[in-house]
């Protein structure tokens, strides 16, 4: 009897040891990126290695940072670790449109020119389309003329393909208390075509630039954590049915879960680099080492370029290297009690369906700085129907035109600091973040609802909570 007392005790002191263990862990909710995360808050904070990086590999960070920020030029040049640019293309750098590593705009205040945002084009697909290679490469068709994106500038000699405009219509509204609000409509104009008119069924669609931070975290997500989350029949009746996109793999030249992108349409950060690469400043890598140039196109095919490829091997893995291991800043404010009513009230709302806050890191090989971290990205990078309001009928791979990846929230509250703007959605129509939740739709209209029948004093604690991002 004592020997069975002796061992209930013995269980007893275990199971209190145990449950004081689970007690006493505290997660740091400053640490958006894990280990990774750095603690700045001026103009730099998106450029930052991550926190973790010895010192010895810091030297790739930064060649890779230096290749980022350099113009490409015209070939033949002597430069010629970075000749090539073009013939078309939209910037002349990466970091022409990821400004600081952040996030784009479209054109604003006086701008005209697209500096930080784009046009993705296609037509629709036919039974003269062949579809299925189309899929398997960019998946969507390409118009035969212009391409797959525009590209408003060109090197000399070559003719740009258009010059888009972006004009508004003033959408108003009223919260039930008697706020006032108003959203705008992009309409986009391509103008000055190049090379004869457009095709009268093209679809468009204004990207702007996403932000760098943490995208290494985002690859090393395990894909059954992300499939977990995923709910595309709706089985639990929550009106939210996130999806993966799968999209096609260069390299494994296979269909795989896409996580990259507005519509999730790129699998990993090496392609989506080179496919930008190849697409906005005209550089072929041995990944993606074909020309943008249509056969229409004469002037542009018949440009000098800048070898075969025109990055190395070299110079795209320390790119890669400097996209994996970019950091995502600290959250701030975490103990101010508007900012935790927020929080709260982003769970209420269920905005957290979607932009799921937190995941823990699988492997990844080569880059140990990232694997087994505790992150919080509140992103699920799965597809989800946002409305007709934000649709852009235009399909890519999986994602139909009213689709579209939630987006990570951290580094969020740090954009107007960075980039000193507060544009958001994928073509940046929202001019702040109450407007980007005004927009939500489809799956997301019930929490938008639900954010248009709080208080004024709710709704900026929801803002200031996700300004603390």
């Amino acid at each position: 009897m004592s020997r069975l007392l002796f061992l209930v005790v013995i269980f007893c002191l275990l199971c209190a040891c145990k449950q004081e263990s689970v007690q006493t862990v505290v997660i740091d909710k400053r640490l958006s990126g894990g280990d990774t995360t750095v603690f700045d808050q001026s103009t730099n904070a998106f450029s930052l290695p991550a926190a973790n990086t010895s010192i010895t590999r810091r030297d790739n960070f930064f060649i890779g940072n230096a290749f980022f920020r350099q113009p490409w030029v015209t070939a033949p040049a002597s430069t010629s670790s970075r000749d090539g640019l073009g013939p078309l293309f939209n910037t002349n750098s990466c970091q022409g449109c990821h400004i600081k590593d952040g996030r784009g705009h479209p054109p604003i205040n006086d701008e005209k020119n697209f500096i930080s945002a784009l046009v993705r084009i296609s037509i629709p697909a036919s039974d003269s389309n062949d579809h299925q290679t189309q899929l398997k490469t960019s998946g969507v068709i390409p118009d035969p003329v212009y391409g797959g994106q525009i590209q408003p500038r060109a090197i000399l000699g070559v003719k740009p393909e258009a010059q888009p405009l972006l004009s508004y219509t003033e959408i108003k509204g009223e919260f039930p208390d008697g706020e006032q609000y108003s959203l705008i409509q992009p309409q986009l104009d391509l103008q000055q075509p190049g090379y004869g008119a457009f095709d009268p069924q093209l679809q468009t669609s204004v990207r702007v630039a996403q932000p760098m931070i943490g995208l290494g975290l985002l690859e090393a997500i395990d894909e059954k954590d992300l499939l977990a989350v995923a709910d595309p029949a709706d089985n639990n009746d929550d009106g939210i049915s996130g999806r993966p996109n799968q999209v096609w793999d260069l390299v494994k030249q296979q269909t795989v879960m896409g996580r990259f992108g507005w519509k999730a349409s790129q699998p990993n950060i090496a392609q989506q680099s080179m496919i930008a690469f190849a697409h906005d400043i005209g550089i072929t890598s041995s990944l993606v080492n074909e020309t943008v140039c249509t056969q229409t196109q004469s002037d542009c095919l018949s440009a000098p370029h800048g070898g075969e490829p025109e990055i190395s091997d070299e110079i795209a893995y320390k790119v890669i290297f400097y996209a994996k291991l970019l950091a995502v800043p600290a959250r701030r404010d975490v103990d101010d009690p508007q900012v935790q009513l927020g929080e709260s009230l982003f769970q209420k709302i269920n905005c957290s369906a979607c932009h799921t806050p937190a995941f823990t890191t699988g492997s990844m090989p080569d880059f140990p700085e990232l694997e087994n971290q505790s992150i919080q990205p509140f992103t699920d990078l799965l597809l989800h129907d946002m409305g007709e309001g934000l649709t852009d009928n235009r399909t890519d791979f999986l994602a139909n035109g009213n689709e579209w990846r939630t987006p990570p929230l951290w580094g969020i509250g740090m954009v107007k600091v960075v980039n000193e703007h507060t544009r958001f959605l994928h073509d940046g129509r929202a001019r702040n973040l109450q407007e980007a939740i005004l927009w939500h739709g489809g799956e997301a209209q019930a929490s938008r609802d639900d954010y248009i029948s709080l208080n004024a004093d709710q709704r900026q604690a929801l803002l200031r909570f996700l300004d603390s991002l």
